[in-house]
């Protein structure tokens, strides 16, 4: 997986003043916690955090001057239209525990000639050592026929990945796809008969009196 180092500093002013300007100043609020330990609130550099944050599941080293922490970003908190980071939530682990995170599916291959292939999850819930989680898992679809699936106690998961996801939950699946002559009559179905669009409405003429 990767690991990132970035800077912190710890923070003692808050509440959405204090936290306007330190975006202002480029950097972004954020909040440590975990392992029952009291949250500690600091200050990341804006940019740094946001080429880490396009790593899924990126593993932060936290630099904090006499010391270093790391940390699993857990809530990234986003302006609804800028798309811009406002705060961040931060989970502190330790190098040999376990945590439970999301990663993505990724399928690799092209199922059988007429077959479409139909995804009905994306991520899967995996347990997995702090400083080894996976960017993402591969799940071969080269060949599935049509009526093929694949459920997630059948995806091969990195070695010490352990699946939290209900094993019987469908991953993908093969549907037929339709036919061109389907096609054409889905289209023909979907034309209104001539007049069929023509308001019933009286004209404003024949409303009005002599």
């Amino acid at each position: 997986m990767s690991e990132v180092r970035i800077s912190a500093e710890p923070r003692d002013t808050f509440g959405k003043g204090a936290a306007r300007q330190l975006r202002r100043d480029g950097k972004i609020p954020a909040v440590l916690y975990g392992h029952k330990e009291e949250p500690v609130h600091l200050a990341l550099p804006e940019h740094e955090l946001f080429l880490a944050l396009k790593t899924p599941n990126v593993l932060l080293n936290l630099d904090l001057g006499d010391r270093r922490q790391l940390a699993l970003p857990k809530a990234v908190q986003k302006d609804p239209v800028r798309r811009s980071i406002e705060h961040v939530d931060l989970l502190l682990v330790r190098r040999g525990e376990k945590v439970t995170v999301e990663i993505p599916i990724v399928t690799v291959g092209d199922v059988v000639s007429g077959g479409l292939l139909e995804h009905t999850l994306n991520v899967l819930s995996i347990e997995a050592e702090a400083t080894h989680i996976p960017g993402s898992v591969e799940v071969s679809v080269q060949g599935l026929e049509i009526g093929g699936q694949i459920l997630a106690k059948e995806v091969t998961l990195p070695r010490g990945a352990e699946l939290v996801t209900d094993p019987e939950h469908l991953v993908v699946h093969v549907l037929a796809a339709p036919t061109a002559e389907q096609m054409a009559g889905t289209g023909a179905e979907a034309e209104p008969e001539a007049g069929a669009g023509e308001s019933e409405t009286a004209s404003p003429e024949a409303g009005e009196e002599s």
